[in-house]
């Protein structure tokens, strides 16, 4: 006996009990871990309550659903984010049924009666090539998460460029130019640029860096670079004096007052 457990599950369906009851007792003797059912329904109902099964076994010819039906439906309940190998078991071998199962993503099939030792070398095989997937997804979301981050630092780079042409400019402009912003935005923000703009605003209605961050579709840390970037254009010593600068009828730069 296999003492080895596999990491994943394998999900039996088939419509006759007997064979369900075979093929669980033989795979958990060799270390699989199964989930037998008896119809396509509550297959499904299995594999979306599950997340560790990862290997499907499934009979052909069953009522209601087919096998090739039931994977279909399975690779709509998992998505992109949940990896899956089906193997499928048939007691004819009709050309275009193989044909027509391996083109809806079937890794591979048995004929009845059924080998067990070939087909837990199927099974095994099967596993291996979901490791593969599995580490292929993890790879593609952390590639994601990567091309984000890059985003959000060429959109603060961009920003911090902005902030510097900004103040080059307002050091060669007068205090009349100041006072020709447009009317609602107050003098305290003409060094900021639009990203820094929006964050200080957000601030002033009293929003968490979490609750910008979800605003502006950037990151909580990118947001808190803003924030000190917009207290330091703005001599503030902290958001709250920047929120009480920014509130209705306080338009005017605050006398600033010694840190504590």
């Amino acid at each position: 006996m296999n003492t080895l457990t596999s990491a994943v599950k394998v999900l039996v369906v088939d419509d006759e009990p007997l064979i369900v009851e075979e093929l669980c007792e033989f795979l958990e003797r060799s270390g699989f871990r199964c989930v037998p059912c008896e119809s396509s329904q509550e297959a499904l109902t299995r594999f979306s309550a599950d997340a560790e099964i990862g290997l499907v076994l499934c009979d052909l010819r069953m009522p209601d659903m087919d096998g090739i039906e039931l994977v279909q439906a399975l690779q709509k309940v998992a998505g992109k984010q949940r990896a899956f190998e089906a193997i499928m078991l048939t007691g004819h071998a009709d050309k275009q049924d193989v044909i027509k199962a391996l083109r809806a993503g079937i890794a591979d099939y048995y004929q009845k009666p059924i080998n067990l030792e070939e087909l837990l070398e199927g099974l095994q095989r099967q596993e291996a090539a979901l490791e593969e997937r599995k580490n292929d997804l993890q790879l593609g979301h952390l590639s994601q998460k990567l091309q984000f981050l890059t985003e959000s630092i060429n959109d603060l780079y961009q920003d911090l460029d902005r902030t510097r042409r900004s103040s080059t400019v307002l050091k060669g402009e007068d205090r009349a130019a100041e006072e020709a912003e447009p009317v609602g935005t107050p003098s305290i923000l003409n060094p900021l640029s639009p990203r820094q703009l929006d964050v200080a605003r957000l601030v002033g209605k009293g929003q968490t860096n979490y609750q910008i961050a979800c605003e502006l579709g950037i990151t909580e840390n990118t947001v808190k670079l803003y924030v000190s970037q917009v207290l330091r254009l703005t001599h503030m010593h902290n958001r709250t004096q920047l929120a009480l600068a920014l509130s209705p009828g306080n338009s005017a730069l605050p006398q600033r007052v010694p840190a504590h």
